[in-house]
């Protein structure tokens, strides 16, 4: 029987890609400290494994597809496919991003600064890689986490740490002078995995799915009625991602009307569409839009 081995990330991106798959189908149980989470679907085997290494386990064919960070993937140079990208919504809204930061009193206002000086991150490949395409000989050291400190403690001249508002940054008294990299969310898979139409297929019924649950995070519908004589007056103000739909009622001169619009717009729109004749407005979230 075939199988589709599938990498949930750990840490960070756990919860937020269990509730994304669930939304789109897909019940994920974590059971206890087990890092083979069961799943509503007999086609598909979960394993849990860390972002910095998903894309080393995808190359390998330990997994054939898997969530990780474009980071990640780049820090690794795994060669593996790009399936898509997908952008997780947060409360910020903000992309994250890896940077470079120093002191806020110190000196160093440039890339060309750091020659000679040290430098803690835990994206070290990645960032050697940066200067030197630049030629600038600086020193990169792995740091195990609390990166920020290290330059406050002296052990290094220069932190590359992932932000979303640069707050957290803000706040050790640190300054930001570069953006090194804007990351995001990708859905990789092995090569040799990619080539075969099952598991291909399979895939392309995963992305398709989660692309959908991500696509309506930020959509509501709306469903409302009014009198037939107002239909025009209604759907010149009301978006829709294609035309709204209109229904007759039964044995009446008003009509339904239903669309999917962007959750930003109704708190503004729905007393234009009261003014416009619109009653019983109803509003309601959506799992999908495909």
């Amino acid at each position: 029987m075939n199988k589709l081995k599938f990498g949930i990330p750990k840490g960070s991106l756990q919860n937020a890609t269990i509730h994304l798959f669930e939304k789109s189908g897909w019940k994920i149980n974590i059971n206890g400290r087990s890092y083979f989470p069961d799943i509503n679907d007999d086609d598909i085997q979960c394993a849990i494994c860390r972002a910095q290494e998903m894309s080393r386990y995808v190359e390998n064919g330990t997994l054939d597809a898997g969530l990780t960070g474009k980071d990640w993937t780049e820090e690794n140079e795994s060669d593996v496919v790009l399936v898509d990208d997908l952008v997780y919504s947060k409360v910020s809204q903000n992309p994250a991003r890896w940077v470079l930061a120093v002191p806020a009193d110190s000196r160093i206002e440039r890339l060309e600064d750091l020659r000679g000086k040290k430098i803690a991150t835990e994206l070290v490949n990645f960032t050697r890689r940066f200067f030197a395409e630049r030629h600038i000989d600086v020193r990169v050291e792995f740091s195990w986490g609390a990166t920020e400190a290290k330059v406050v403690s002296g052990l290094a001249d220069a932190i590359v740490e992932v932000t979303e508002t640069g707050s957290t940054i803000k706040a050790h008294g640190l300054k930001i002078i570069y953006d090194l990299m804007e990351t995001n969310t990708q859905l990789i898979a092995n090569r040799r995995a990619y080539e075969d139409p099952w598991k291909k297929a399979k895939i392309g019924q995963i992305i398709l799915l989660l692309k959908g649950a991500l696509r309506a995070e930020n959509m509501v519908a709306l469903k409302m009625n009014l009198p037939q004589s107002r239909v025009e007056d209604v759907i010149a103000i009301l978006p829709s991602l294609n035309a709204p739909t209109v229904a007759g009622l039964y044995n009446s001169d008003w009509v339904s009307v239903e669309t999917v619009v962007d959750s930003k717009v109704v708190r503004d729109l729905i007393p234009l569409l009261m003014n416009a004749g619109a009653q019983g407005i109803i509003e309601y979230s959506l799992n999908k839009v495909i």
